[in-house]
C-alpha cells in the first residue's frame, strides 16, 4: 500500500494535467513538494474527479460565437440578442435598458467610448460570448452567474448581456467591447476560454448550483457544440443535416492519449493507496473510462501496438528496404 503523501503527490502531478491544462507541459516534470499546499491541491483534484466521474456534474458552456467588425455588425447583434429591444439589456454598470431607443443610446456610448469605431472596421471591435447551462437550471441563477463572470473576466471593458430563457437551455448572450478603458484589446485564446469556463462554473457553484468545466478530452468526449446558425436553423426547422461529424485528427488523438495516460496513472496510485475511499474512487474511474467509447478505443489501439512491438522479430511483417527490393529483383531475374 502507498502512503497518503505519495498518493497526493502523484494525484497533483497527473490531476493538474487533466483539469488545469497548460499550453506546454513538461513530460518529465518532478513530483510536487509534499507539503500542506500539496494536500490542499490533492483535495481539490479529488473533488474534481468525484464531480466528473461519480456525480457527472452538469458541464457549463462558454463559447465565442463571433464578433463585430464595426458598429453596423455590433448594432445588428444588439438587436438580435434583445429581440429588437423587447428583452432587457443589462450593461457593465448594472443599468438596464429597454426598447429600440435604448439600444441606440448604448451603441453611441460604444462608438465614442474609447477609440472611435466606424460603421465598418478592419478589425474585430467586439466579441460575442454565450454562457449556457443544461436544462433545469434556473434562468435567474444563470444570469447572476454570468454577471459575476463578466465582472471578473471582462473588468475594464464595456459589455452588455441579455438572458434568453425561452429555450430548453437557459443562456446569456454577452457582447464585450474589444478595447478596454485603458486601451488594451481583448484577444481570447484557447487557454482564456478554458479559464472563462472555470470562472463561470465557480460562480454557479457559489450560487448553489452543481457545475463543472471539465475538458472534453478529460471526459473522453468528441462531440461538437452546434454553432449559432445551426441552433437557429434547428429552431426554425430549416436544418437539413441534423448531425455534425465527430471530431478527428492528430491533435484530438494526442489530447485523448494524454488524458488516458493521466487517468491510468491516477487509477494506479489510487488502487495502491492505504485509504479505502481512494481505492473505491479508482474503481469508479475505471468504470467511467471504460464507459467512454473514445477512451476505450484509444486504449484498444494502444494495446494492439504494444502486442505488435512485443512479438518476436520473425513474426513481424518484413520491412522491405532499398537493399531488400534490389535483392528481390535479382532473385526474379
Amino acid at each position: 500500500m502507498t502512503g497518503g503523501a505519495s498518493v497526493d503527490g502523484v494525484l497533483v502531478q497527473w490531476g493538474e494535467r487533466l483539469f488545469y491544462p497548460r499550453t506546454h507541459i513538461v513530460k518529465t516534470a518532478p513530483l510536487p513538494r509534499l507539503d500542506a499546499m500539496t494536500r490542499r491541491r490533492a483535495a481539490a483534484i479529488r473533488a474534481r474527479i468525484v464531480a466528473t466521474v461519480t456525480r457527472r456534474a452538469p458541464q457549463v458552456m462558454v463559447k465565442v460565437t463571433g464578433g463585430g467588425r464595426g458598429m453596423a455588425a455590433i448594432a445588428a447583434h444588439f438587436r438580435y440578442i434583445s429581440k429588437n429591444g423587447r428583452l432587457e439589456i443589462e450593461d457593465d454598470r448594472r443599468l438596464t435598458h429597454h426598447g429600440r431607443d435604448a439600444i441606440g443610446d448604448l451603441l453611441e456610448q460604444w462608438r465614442y467610448g474609447g477609440t472611435l469605431i466606424g460603421d465598418i472596421s478592419y478589425r474585430r471591435e467586439a466579441f460575442n460570448v454565450m454562457l449556457s447551462m443544461p436544462a433545469g437550471t434556473g434562468p435567474g441563477i444563470v444570469r447572476q452567474a454570468a454577471r459575476e463572470f463578466a465582472q471578473v473576466e471582462l473588468a475594464g471593458h464595456r459589455w452588455v448581456m441579455v438572458l434568453h430563457d425561452h429555450q430548453a437551455n437557459p443562456h446569456v448572450h454577452l457582447s464585450v467591447r474589444a478595447e478596454s478603458v485603458d486601451g488594451k484589446r481583448l484577444n481570447p485564446r484557447k487557454a482564456d476560454l478554458h479559464r472563462w469556463r472555470e470562472t463561470f462554473a465557480e460562480k454557479l457553484r457559489g450560487l448553489g448550483i452543481d457545475a463543472e468545466a471539465t475538458r472534453q478530452a478529460t471526459r473522453g468526449e468528441t462531440r461538437h457544440h452546434d454553432v449559432l446558425w445551426r441552433l437557429k436553423a434547428k429552431e426554425g426547422g430549416r436544418l437539413r443535416n441534423a448531425d455534425q461529424a465527430a471530431k478527428g485528427g492528430d491533435r484530438l488523438m494526442t489530447s485523448r492519449n494524454g488524458a488516458l495516460d493521466a487517468w491510468l496513472h491516477i487509477i494506479q496510485v489510487l488502487e495502491g493507496s492505504d485509504v479505502t475511499s481512494d481505492r473505491q474512487l479508482a474503481d469508479q474511474i475505471r468504470r467511467f473510462a471504460m464507459a467512454s467509447p473514445y477512451l476505450r478505443e484509444v486504449a484498444r489501439l494502444r494495446q494492439q501496438r504494444a502486442v505488435w512491438v512485443e512479438r518476436p522479430p520473425i513474426e513481424r511483417a518484413p520491412h522491405r528496404g532499398v537493399g531488400q527490393r534490389r535483392a528481390g529483383r535479382d532473385i526474379e531475374r
